[in-house]
């Protein structure tokens, strides 16, 4: 996975936002997910439409104080998580 790839919501996934994090529901499987907020930014920021990465990294260092390479990573590591769930899919 790149920067610069970008993922939309996979179209059998609906979330809400219940007490400052978002629960996610897999339509088509039936799970559950939950994110905590920096997880909820990113997923608020994907149902708005196409994002890549490098754009979700900037926008969570935009809200977070935390180091940019520290953050690329870590939304990294949610787009894996979310796109072996098929919560996500490439735009």
């Amino acid at each position: 996975m790149q920067a610069d790839e970008s993922f939309v919501v996979s179209t059998d996934v609906v979330s809400r936002e219940v007490a400052g994090e978002m629960v996610l529901l897999d339509l088509s499987s039936g799970q559950y997910f939950g994110l905590n907020e920096v997880g909820s930014r990113v997923w608020s920021r994907l149902t708005q439409g196409a994002c890549s990465i490098r754009d979700l990294s900037l926008l969570v260092e935009s809200e977070f104080a935390a180091p940019y390479e520290q953050i690329e990573q870590d939304v990294l590591v949610l787009a894996r998580d979310l796109l072996e769930r098929d919560l996500i899919r490439p735009a």
